[in-house]
């Protein structure tokens, strides 16, 4: 699927990359503060094209955000849990809708995804403690109609974590 520019309803891009580009969005990937002087050190273009092409990526919703990923000694005391919840078959789609609004608005979800298969919804929750995880789980699990059942798995510690996908020419050619 070639990628080209802001997603619309197809969840196609719009916007044609070339290698440039895909050069920039994985150097980012890695370190998003990187200048255009110290891009241009690996991308054969000079600093005032990379800073144009980084503001068009931005523009064009190609770079979703900035953001720091904290160190994990900052945040190794937090409770974190995936819940993979099962929606009931017959729930209506209103319903099944204001559940997964609700969960992609609460601060504590990091992570919710729609999944195939016998579970619906995977959820990654961090709370400061069992108490407020399990405070939450009443509250948009328990409590809630249309879910089925749901089950957890509390993080015990982190192998990898690293929310990058390595592009490359195939995701430019069509």
């Amino acid at each position: 699927m070639p990628i080209a520019g802001p997603c619309g309803i197809s969840g196609r891009v719009t916007r044609r990359l070339d290698r440039f580009d895909i050069d920039l969005l994985n150097l980012l990937q890695e370190d998003n503060l990187a200048t255009a002087e110290a891009l241009a050190r690996v991308v054969p273009l000079s600093p005032s094209a990379i800073a144009r092409r980084l503001r068009a990526l931005r523009e064009d919703g190609l770079i979703a955000a900035d953001m720091a990923i904290l160190a994990p000694d900052l945040t190794a005391d937090r409770l974190r849990a995936f819940v993979q919840v099962q929606v009931h078959e017959h729930a209506e789609e209103r319903g099944i809708a204001r559940l997964r609004a609700g969960l992609a608005a609460a601060p504590e979800v990091q992570l919710l995804v729609n999944l195939a298969g016998p579970v619906d919804l995977l959820v990654l929750v961090v709370t400061r403690s069992m108490r407020e995880f399990n405070a939450f789980a009443d509250r948009y699990f328990a409590g809630d109609p249309c879910v089925r059942r749901y089950e957890t798995s509390v993080v015990k510690n982190e192998i990898k974590n690293r929310p990058a996908v390595r592009l490359t020419l195939q995701d430019v050619s069509g």
